[in-house]
This record gives structure tokens, C-alpha cells and sequence, in this order.
């Protein structure tokens, strides 16, 4: 079975995911992983790429991108993606295929899904293990919204904006909102291509004519009689 095509609307909110090949390491110190920031702060401009989240583990990464008419998503993650593989080939000497097929995406409605996007992958290295809260851990955009951290990488998503008129105000209740035990289902980001309300997600598999599912790639199963 061919893999799902990727849609891409003239505007809209990404959520993407990079992993290493076999879940491999991507970056094993803090130098890679500013890295890898820099060149999405280099290219970003370029392609017309607003970044509204992000976190940077050890074996993956996750983004939450704003494409306009004019931006150029897959351009934009090829040529940071195969820049980084250089660099890390030259540092650590690697063969081989580096990257785990092609990046996952998944359109995300502007509403409060794109929140708790956010929150899913900020809270990614509290989930880890790696941090027992995420304002300790560096290369994510929590500090950003919680604590209004200058990060050259962001720009305000438009749903935090709506949180409140008050910036203070705005924060706490981010705070308050990520610490929540309530977050949203890790399968709807690997298996679905669209994120929202229900009437969102007819009106895309109408307009596009595709399920929302992801489809895996090979042969179908076979059939039992």
C-alpha cells in the first residue's frame, strides 16, 4: 500500500515529527541540539515558516509550524533536516541513512488543539523522565509561554494570544493549563492527519477527499476466508 499523501492547505498549523533511523540518537549533547535550533532559525525566515512550539529530544523532535500561501514546508524541513545530517555525519563519523523516512505531519485546527499540541510535546521530557518539570528543560518553547523567556525561534500561537488580554495573566493560565493531567491521546498524532473538532476534520477529508488515517506502507493484509 503507497503512503499517505501529504496534504499541505495554503494555510494552516502543522505539527511535525522527526525521528532517527530505528529510533536512533539524533543529538547526544546540547551542541547538537543548538544546532539544530540554529538552522531552524537560519531557514525558517526563508520559507515562510512560523514556529509556534517545539522540543528537541534525544531521539526525535517535535515542531508546530504556521504555513501562509507563499511558505514552503517540505523545502523548509529538507534543508534543515539533510544540513543537520551532514553535520552530524561529519562530527560522529556516521553511515548510513540517518533520518527515519519522511517527517510525520498532521494539520491542526487553530483553536484550543493547537494548545494542547503545545503542551503534548512540551511535556515530552517530563514524560521521558529527563526533567520533573518542563520549565527545566532547555530546548523546548515551555519557557516561552510560561515564563515569557526571549526566544528568537518563536512566534506567539494564536490560541495562547487568546487566553487572555493581559500577558501575567496569560502565563499563569498557560501554567496552569499545561500542568493539567489531562493531555491529549499520543495515537491521534501518529496515526491521524488532521486534528480538531469533528466538523473540522469532515470539511478536510471532503475538500481533499482522504480518511483521516495515516496509511502504513507495503502490502495490505491478506483476508482470511
Amino acid at each position: 500500500m503507497p503512503r499517505t499523501k501529504r496534504v499541505i492547505p495554503l494555510e494552516a498549523a502543522f505539527h511535525i515529527i522527526c525521528r532517527g533511523n530505528n529510533r536512533q540518537m539524533i543529538f547526544h549533547s546540547d551542541n547538537d541540539k543548538l544546532k539544530y535550533y540554529t538552522l531552524l532559525i537560519e531557514l525558517k525566515e526563508e520559507n515562510g515558516i512560523f514556529i509556534f512550539h517545539y522540543c528537541l529530544m534525544d531521539n526525535h523532535l517535535h515542531l508546530i509550524l504556521y504555513l501562509k500561501p507563499k511558505s514552503t514546508l517540505s523545502k523548509f524541513m529538507k534543508q534543515v533536516n539533510l544540513t543537520y545530517s551532514h553535520y552530524y555525519r561529519k562530527i560522529y563519523g556516521y553511515f548510513g541513512h540517518f533520518w527515519q523516512d519522511r517527517f510525520k505531519s498532521n494539520i491542526i485546527e487553530m483553536d484550543s488543539y493547537l494548545l494542547q499540541c503545545g503542551k503534548y510535546i512540551e511535556l515530552n521530557p517530563v514524560r521521558a523522565g529527563v526533567v520533573n518539570h518542563p520549565q527545566q528543560y532547555r530546548f523546548s518553547s515551555y519557557n516561552f509561554y510560561a515564563n515569557g523567556q526571549r526566544d528568537i525561534l518563536l512566534t506567539q500561537s494564536p490560541a495562547y494570544l487568546c487566553l487572555s488580554d493581559s500577558e501575567i495573566l496569560r502565563r499563569k493560565q498557560y501554567i496552569d493549563f499545561v500542568v493539567d493531567s489531562s493531555i491529549i491521546n499520543s495515537g491521534l498524532l501518529e496515526k491521524k492527519l488532521f486534528l480538531g473538532s469533528q466538523a473540522f476534520i469532515n470539511n478536510l477529508q471532503e475538500y481533499y477527499q482522504i480518511k483521516n488515517r495515516r496509511e502504513k506502507r507495503g502490502r495490505p493484509p491478506k483476508r482470511e476466508n
